[in-house]
């Protein structure tokens, strides 16, 4: 049985740092791609970054750009989301999710497997 879960989200002040963890059981996590996505109640959810499964490739959404890293690494099969600069607008639950592909996937309906979610709350 495939499991996707995500580690590291709570409460935090604005700006402040935060680091998402993404692991995975049931399947080898660098055969895959992987994106982080974030929904804020009462709104849709949204890509945020996501990374090639070896790791040479990454994209963002321009809300984060400079404030969030996505890396991994493949020796312990976990994928990271590094925040910073954390803004209120960043409140959101945060959701990884895998694909089995070779490029950088921004779209959600490509996922193949999905977390339950990590509550991030960016207190102002």
């Amino acid at each position: 049985q495939v499991q996707v879960v995500e580690s590291g989200g709570r409460l935090v002040q604005a700006g402040d740092s935060l680091r998402l963890s993404c692991a995975a059981s049931g399947l080898t996590l660098y055969s895959y791609a992987v994106g982080w996505f974030r929904q804020a109640p009462g709104k849709e959810r949204e890509f945020v970054a996501a990374i090639s499964r070896n790791g040479d490739s990454t994209d963002s959404a321009d809300s984060v750009k400079g404030r969030f890293t996505i890396s991994r690494d493949n020796a312990k099969n976990t994928v990271y989301l590094q925040m910073n600069s954390l803004k209120s607008e960043d409140t959101a639950v945060y959701y990884c999710a895998a694909r089995n592909g070779g490029g950088v996937y921004t779209t959600r309906w490509v996922y193949d497997y999905w977390g339950q979610g990590t509550q991030v709350t960016v207190s102002s």
